[in-house]
């Protein structure tokens, strides 16, 4: 496949941000509730149709929301078909439990919490990047690779190390270098810059 559905070129070029343990740790911790909220403002976009289940509760609502966790979903299983689809189910799950949130929330409560929240993990993003990693985020370069990334790339952080799992043999090797290159040619840039 090309290089849009290439997991090592995304994981390097999102990598190359993210090295700083402290940075790396605050994304693991904020990225997926950047997400999560995300669809719980999304839950309140006019639904293409409902579905309501009395066993589970709140309807289902399937509007932009369900469009957005749909598309990182496929695309993330796109990228690896294993970690890829346990994203996926990351992505669903948040999908549903939005939809529980906010049919109970309601419309104002509902959209301060996610704002709130949202605004909350952002921040914490940046002081990661300004304090721990003395770089500028991924997104301010390519954004739409950021966003749709960050979620995918801090989950196969934590399956690389508490299980240390690869998309395939030499992965992270390989990842690694191309890593340690771009981060070499930027703190070049860097220097010519200040000189």
């Amino acid at each position: 496949m090309g290089s849009l559905f290439d997991v090592a070129t995304h994981f390097a070029f999102y990598g190359a941000y993210h090295s700083a343990p402290i940075n790396v740790l605050i994304h693991i911790i904020f990225v997926w509730p950047i997400f999560y909220t995300a669809l719980l403002l999304f839950y309140f976009t006019p639904p293409f149709f409902h579905v309501s289940l009395p066993l589970l509760g709140p309807p289902l609502v399937f509007n932009f929301g369900f469009a957005f966790a749909a598309v990182y979903a496929l695309f993330y299983v796109a990228l690896d078909r294993r970690a890829g689809s346990l994203a996926a189910l990351l992505c669903a799950l948040c999908w549903v439990v939005s939809c529980f949130h906010g049919s109970h929330l309601g419309v104002s409560l509902g959209w301060k919490v996610a704002v709130s929240v949202h605004v909350l993990c952002w921040i914490a993003q940046f002081i990661g990047h300004g304090v721990f990693e003395g770089r500028a985020p991924a997104l301010l370069d390519n954004l739409v690779q950021a966003l749709v990334m960050a979620p995918f790339f801090v989950l196969l952080e934590v399956l690389h190390k508490f299980f240390n799992y690869e998309p395939y043999p030499g992965f992270h090797e390989s990842v690694e270098a191309k890593i340690h290159a771009e981060q070499k040619q930027w703190q070049a840039s860097k220097q010519k810059k200040s000189s």
